[in-house]
């Protein structure tokens, strides 16, 4: 096995946002060397790891060069060239996810059709090139979902389309649709799987969403459901990264329908909002994990420690600038609860800017504390 630790070797992460600076938190544990590319030098990873490199990466040029640099090279956020990704695979560098599990994942119309052609259970769907194509189709089941096949995120590129002036209103870009299912629960698992084949699943979180903006407001960990539901949860996630042969981590995002049936939504193959509870709360963070899927390294334990659950923090509406974190002091006097800023120097409407996370032995008493926490932080500009 490869020396990793206090060693020349280079770990390259292509992204510099939160997911990243987290992660550097369990390479200084490790003392694992990193290297990060971010478009932007006030990115929240770049105080933190050994070399901070400026690209875009959706430039071939800018993420082969950059890969170069590495001896294993991951990623925060899917969006990257993928053409780089191969042209480095071949080249001898070991890239994890594989480009080919982040080029299924990264097309929301080929993850959708991945899952229909190894019978993992998801909703029915249909792919359009162009909004002209998806006019063409003269779709009359209404409300459907409508999703931008690449670049979305945080509810960004989703819409419930519920009449023909809904689909006047889409933008123009390759999209599917699906139908839109009656659901209990949305709920989430994430797999750790690492080159040997090993499989890890962490418990299932359920998610509570913001109504207006479509973001996780909280994510509650154990989710609130039975352990027949739960162990089928974790079965399908299990199944869903055995599928892709991942290595890495894999957030598996599924509904709990009316019938207890488990359905997949979609997947992020990296570390995940639904998995930030895990720094308090579990034996081994989703980043501590992540770190040891992609060196091929003894998997953690996965159980939790306690009861954990993870509140968003985002800008407020009405303001934009240099940010303020109003009351972070009174949430500090509460036991249990734990601030993680981000580090972004600037807040806007929604804008993810940090998370806190609160832990118990009562599930019930989490809940309650989260949502004072909720109503105590605000996050405002100056």
């Amino acid at each position: 096995m490869e020396n990793y630790f206090s060693s020349d070797f280079k770990l390259g992460v292509l992204g510099g946002g939160q997911l990243g600076r987290m992660l550097l938190a369990e390479t200084q544990k490790f003392d694992v060397h990193t290297c990060i590319l971010d478009s932007s030098k006030d990115a929240p990873c770049a105080p933190y790891c050994n070399e901070f490199f400026i690209g875009n990466l959706l430039d071939y040029n800018d993420v082969y060069r950059f890969g170069k640099k590495v001896d294993v090279l991951t990623i925060e956020i899917e969006h990257v060239n993928i053409q780089a990704l191969y042209k480095l695979e071949e080249e001898g560098v070991k890239v994890y996810p594989q480009p080919s599990v982040i080029e299924t994942i990264q097309h929301k119309g080929k993850q959708k059709d991945f899952y229909k052609e190894k019978n993992i259970p998801t909703s029915p769907h249909q792919r359009f090139d162009s909004l002209a194509e998806l006019k063409a189709a003269n779709l009359t089941e209404f409300p459907f979902v409508w999703k931008s096949a690449q670049f979305g995120y945080d509810g960004m590129g989703v819409k419930i389309v519920r009449s023909v002036d809904d689909i006047n209103n889409l933008p123009d870009t390759e999209c599917i649709t699906e139908d839109l299912i009656p659901f209990k629960n949305e709920l989430a698992v994430i797999v750790a799987r690492n080159a040997d084949g090993k499989v890890k699943t962490y418990p299932v979180v359920e998610m509570e969403f913001h109504p207006e903006a479509n973001q996780v407001e909280y994510v509650i960990c154990p989710a609130r459901i039975s352990d027949e539901v739960a162990a089928k949860a974790r079965r399908v996630a299990m199944d869903v990264a055995n599928a892709f042969k991942h290595v890495g981590l894999l957030a598996v995002e599924m509904f709990q329908t009316e019938n207890d049936d488990i359905i997949i939504n979609e997947v992020a193959p990296r570390t995940h909002n639904s998995g930030h509870y895990s720094i308090e709360a579990s034996h081994t963070s989703q980043f501590e994990q992540h770190l040891r899927t992609i060196l091929n390294l003894p998997l953690g334990n996965t159980d939790s420690k306690l009861a954990g659950i993870m509140v968003n923090l985002v800008g407020a509406e009405g303001y934009e600038g240099n940010v303020v974190y109003e009351n972070i002091t009174d949430i500090l006097k509460i036991d249990g609860v734990t601030p993680h800023i981000y580090g972004k120097k600037i807040t806007k409407p929604f804008r993810k800017m940090g998370h806190v996370t609160i832990v118990n032995k009562d599930i019930n008493i989490a809940r309650k504390t989260a949502e004072l926490v909720k109503n105590t932080v605000k996050v405002i500009s100056k």
